[in-house]
């Protein structure tokens, strides 16, 4: 018998450890890392990066020289009638006249008012400024992520305290069901609490299936909709930052915040987009060379039958539009207009971060602070709780009064629940604003 009991041991303990490993915990970092590989939206960034990288490269910079090759050929049949200086004439019908060319061209512009530099320059910006609009494109993608995440973890957890208070409701019925078989109770009592133990069952699968749409939601962010629910663990650790390291992240804030970065960026390209109208005021210098070939068969009546020609050719030339109906004024004014306007929206942006940041670390005291009150009221409420049960067993209190220790004491368990992910989900929105978000573990 006992080799028997320790060899259904080892069978329990090796198919449950086997069912265990088929649930694996997604850590806060792998679903950030499988985002970052798979969403959607930042595959499209990163595509947008790679076009502006393309553009800011030097075959698209203007630099290099032009190199074209030219072919053609020239078939004619004529009826000619010639009169040379000595008298002689001469009719000639059907006369083939074959021409064949070809050339390779280069052309070279040596100097075009700097507009070639500073639209270079320019296009580098914008690779920097599409860099920072995916940046954006990513911490907002993670926020949202970690926005859902903290949801399943939240869900998570009030399961768990749900599964404890339903436990407890079935205890209460076995109890009630003593009771009143030694007729210490009336059969209301029963009722009562299986009353309670359905309440608590409904809301237990409330909460199962609210925890199912919200891994859903998480498997489509992290691009993974074939994976079965089951196998979903979220890691329900959270770590809160020092108010002091975050105090210092506010203070640099306007060196990393991503809003201001790209009015920074646009700023300079509407600065070279001036330069690079300006350069319509001076002229354009530039170089060209060719090789070509030229082949002739004439009739009879020209004074060679063939002529073949071939060799090099180069040249500089110079063009100056002294004016162009003033589309280069026109140009210019407009660019300073739109540089101005980008001074505007800088300083707007300037306002509004602010206020956001002064929002958001508000809000991440004002929660933290909940949070910490929260987890006072549950140990409050666990020792409410764990005297009403002794007192309950002893008959010193009713079930009514139980009960609604017993409710108390879930209240305050899912709200410490709520409040410590809002707090944190809070802190994240701090780190966003002060361009850290993507710069620390979670």
């Amino acid at each position: 018998m006992k080799y028997i009991n320790n060899s259904l041991l080892i069978f329990l303990i090796f198919f449950c450890g086997k069912s265990f490993g088929q649930t694996t915990v997604l850590t806060k970092d792998e679903a950030i890392t499988k985002t970052l590989e798979n969403n959607y939206g930042i595959q499209r960034s990163q595509n947008l990066i790679e076009i502006a990288d393309n553009n800011q490269g030097l075959l698209n910079s203007g630099y290099l020289p032009s190199i074209t090759a030219n072919a053609g050929t020239n078939y004619n049949i004529e009826n000619i009638e010639a009169q040379f200086q000595d008298g002689e004439a001469r009719i000639l019908n059907g006369a083939e006249t074959k021409r064949y060319n070809a050339s390779l061209n280069v052309n070279y512009t040596l100097f075009d008012g700097l507009g070639r530099l500073y639209n270079y320059r320019q296009l580098k910006e914008q690779y920097r400024l599409t860099e920072l609009e995916a940046r954006e494109t990513i911490e907002n993608t993670i926020l949202q992520l970690l926005s859902v995440y903290f949801e399943v973890a939240r869900l998570t957890e009030n399961v768990s305290v749900l599964n404890e208070t339903l436990e407890i409701s079935k205890q209460r019925i076995t109890r009630a069901q003593y009771q009143f078989d030694y007729g210490q109770t009336s059969r209301l009592g029963i009722l009562n609490a299986e009353v309670d133990v359905n309440n608590d069952s409904i809301t237990l699968l409330n909460t199962k299936q609210q925890l199912e749409n919200t891994k859903r939601d998480l498997l489509v962010l992290l691009n993974e909709p074939e994976k079965e629910l089951r196998d979903i663990s979220i890691d329900t650790t959270i770590n809160f930052l020092s108010e002091i390291e975050l105090e210092e992240f506010i203070k640099t804030s306007n060196l990393n915040n991503v809003s201001l970065l790209q009015a920074e960026s646009n700023l300079l390209i509407s600065d070279y987009d001036i330069k690079v109208s300006k350069s319509g005021y001076l002229p354009t210098v530039g170089l060209t060379g060719s090789y070509g070939w030229n082949n002739s068969d004439l009739p009879s009546t020209s004074f060679v039958q063939t002529n073949t020609t071939k060799g090099y050719s180069a040249g500089l030339n110079l063009s100056w539009s002294l004016f162009d109906g003033g589309r280069t004024i026109t140009n210019v004014k407009n660019a300073k207009i739109r540089l101005e306007n980008q001074e505007f929206l800088k300083e707007q942006i300037i306002l509004e971060v602010q206020r956001d940041i002064a929002n958001s670390w508000g809000n991440y005291q004002n929660k933290r602070y909940i949070y910490e009150v929260q987890e006072k009221n549950v140990l409050t409420n666990e020792d409410n709780f764990n005297r009403s049960q002794e007192q309950f067993k002893l008959g010193q209190i009713s079930s009514i009064e139980f009960r609604q220790a017993q409710i108390n004491l879930l209240n305050a368990k899912t709200n410490k629940n709520l409040a410590k992910y809002d707090a944190k989900f809070a802190e994240l929105q701090v780190l966003q604003l002060t361009g850290q978000l993507l710069n620390l573990d979670f």
